[in-house]
This record gives C-alpha cells, sequence and structure tokens, in this order.
C-alpha cells in the first residue's frame, strides 16, 4: 500500500469511526489562534472547507493574531484553545509548570539555500561567507547545524562565517539580490527560491539527524492546555482527527490544492507546484514513538547548545511534552 492511499485510509476511517458525535448533538466550539498568512492556515481551510470538524464533533473558530507572541500570549491567557508551536515551547512551559501539550503537524523545516551555479557542494565550503539566518542566533535549525558542522566537518560554523540576522522575507530578498552568499530560511520561502535558480545546500532534518535523531522529527506542532484537553477529551481527541483527514486529503487530491491556491499566494504555477511539493513531504508519518524519542535526542543537544536562554531550566525534555493519548494510540 503507498503512502497515499495509506492517509486516504486514515480519512475515510477517522469519518466512520465517529459515530459518537452525531449522537452528541451541537459540535464543540474550539478555538485555534492562526497568524492571518502562515501555512497551517491551509490545513484549518480545508478541514473547515470539508465539513471534517463538524463530522468529528467540533466547531473550529479562527482567531487571527498578529505574530508569534500574540498567539502564545492568547493560548496561556486562555482566549484560544489551539496554537501552532514547537516542542520547545511545550517543554519550557512544562518544566515551568504550565502543562501545555504538543501534537506534531509538520516536518517541513528550513534549509541553507544558495545560487545553484555558486560552486558550494556542502556545509564546508560555508567557511568565511555571509549566512542570512531567520529566526536569531538561538534558532534551533541555527543550533543544529552548528552541530553539523562541528561534527562532520570539524569546524566551527558560527565562528568562522558571518551572519545577518533578519526577518525571513527580507533574507529571501538579499539572497536574491547577491548580497548573502547563503540564508538559512523557513520552507515556504525556500519553495520559492527553488524555482529561481537556488538550491538547498543542507537542510534542517540532516542537522537534526547529525545531533541525535534517527529520523525526521517535526519541526512545530498544535499546542494546547493539557488541562483544557482533559476536560474536553473528545474534542480535543476530534481535532486531532479532522487534522489527519485533512493531511490525508491534502496528501492524495490535487483538486483540493486548486481550490486552495488563493490562499496560498503562489506567484505562478512553478512556485504552487513546489509549495504543494514541500507541503506534502513535510506530513508526519512516523510512529509517534519514535519520533518522540528523536525530539527528546535533539532537545538535549539543544539545551547543550543553547542553555538555560533556549530551553529554561530542564536539560531533558519535559515528561509529556507530546500528548499522552498520542502514545497511547489515538
Amino acid at each position: 500500500m503507498n503512502i497515499h492511499a495509506g492517509l486516504l485510509r486514515v480519512a475515510l476511517a477517522a469519518a466512520c469511526a465517529l459515530a459518537w458525535s452525531a449522537a452528541a448533538g451541537a459540535e464543540v466550539p474550539v478555538r485555534i489562534g492562526l497568524l492571518k498568512f502562515g501555512t497551517v492556515n491551509w490545513e484549518v481551510d480545508t478541514i473547515i472547507h470539508n465539513g471534517l470538524d463538524r463530522q468529528n464533533g467540533i466547531a473550529i473558530e479562527v482567531v487571527e493574531l498578529a505574530s508569534n507572541e500574540a498567539t502564545r500570549v492568547a493560548l496561556l491567557s486562555g482566549e484560544v484553545d489551539i496554537i501552532v508551536s514547537d516542542w520547545l515551547l511545550v517543554s519550557r512551559q512544562r518544566a515551568e509548570g504550565t502543562p501545555l501539550a504538543f501534537v506534531p503537524y509538520s516536518t517541513s523545516v528550513g534549509s541553507i539555500m544558495v545560487r545553484c551555479d555558486s560552486g558550494m557542494d556542502s556545509l564546508d565550503d560555508l567557511k568565511g561567507m555571509t549566512i542570512g539566518v531567520a529566526g536569531g542566533p538561538l534558532d534551533k535549525g541555527w543550533l543544529t547545524l552548528q552541530g553539523l558542522a562541528e561534527g562532520e566537518y570539524g569546524f566551527d560554523l558560527a565562528a568562522e562565517t558571518e551572519q545577518a540576522f533578519g526577518a525571513p522575507p527580507l533574507l529571501a530578498e538579499k539572497l536574491r539580490q547577491g548580497e548573502l552568499d547563503a540564508a538559512l530560511n523557513y520552507w515556504h520561502y525556500n519553495a520559492r527560491l527553488e524555482t529561481e535558480g537556488f538550491c538547498e545546500l543542507v537542510g534542517g532534518q540532516e542537522a537534526n539527524k547529525a545531533v541525535g535523531a534517527k529520523g525526521d522529527i517535526s519541526a512545530v506542532g498544535y499546542v494546547f492546555s493539557e488541562e483544557w484537553a482533559d476536560a474536553n477529551r473528545e474534542a480535543a481527541l476530534g481535532f486531532v482527527r479532522a487534522s489527519r483527514a485533512a493531511k490525508a486529503l491534502l496528501a492524495e487530491s490535487d483538486e483540493e490544492w486548486q481550490r486552495l491556491r488563493p490562499l496560498m499566494g503562489a506567484e505562478n504555477d512553478a512556485v504552487f507546484a513546489k509549495l504543494v511539493e514541500r507541503y506534502r513531504e513535510g506530513i508526519p508519518r512516523r510512529p509517534i514513538a519514535e519520533e518522540e524519542e528523536d525530539t527528546a535526542r535533539v532537545y538535549r543537544y539543544l539545551a547543550e547548545k543553547g542553555g538555560e536562554r533556549l530551553v529554561g531550566p530542564a536539560t531533558e525534555m519535559a515528561e509529556g511534552t507530546f500528548w499522552s493519548a498520542l502514545r497511547e494510540g489515538t
């Protein structure tokens, strides 16, 4: 059975297995805080348009927020039930006494891009170069790439390059203009660059494996309060099932992507096709226990490299960072 067929079966099984929602009557509202132009909007729109939330006993309410910090504040204050963030946030909050939980959303991660005709073939070629880095000096992708450089090539990537930290769209434009030799940027900016003569020099998943992971791990996921999930277990499970059904549809259906195209802001057919390709590649497919173990290994490296400024006081990923219901086979 191929991957797409398997995902489609998951979607159909999820829809058929939810007879409880019809019996339960009115759907439970679930508020999700999203950035207006974030790629997660594609999945949430798919859920709502196809009624996958209502099939699973919930009614998703989208709350548009202006920044990642605003989404975190909204979640912690109870203004929304779910946001998209990373496991570093969840683990840190759990270690500090706030029981958040993480559900993997996407393994699409940033990568270092260079011009395809630059002559650079490996990380070692970046010595003496100027690199744009999205996310700041404590970005987990930047830190794991330093681990890859040290382990495989024996050099200090941060010390032997010049970094320019900035916003993703600015760095992409500076790379196009030739003001940067390379740029570590988020996947959807890189997808566009791939249609303009740029190539991936090294990917974030390769860096994750260099510091302990055995397979791909999710960069971001759905994050919610474990207390909310305990009090609204069927709604939380319904959201996870709706998300999986949407991913299965997006993995299989070209028609659904055509419907989403106006939302994606794709400048041309080539960009549209590359965004679809990269999104599909990022759909998590590993057993949750394996991904959780690998994420914990990467966390240990980041705790050592980034210290308390990055991860807080805990040197190990907090127990329960990945929602316990996932480990129970949900």
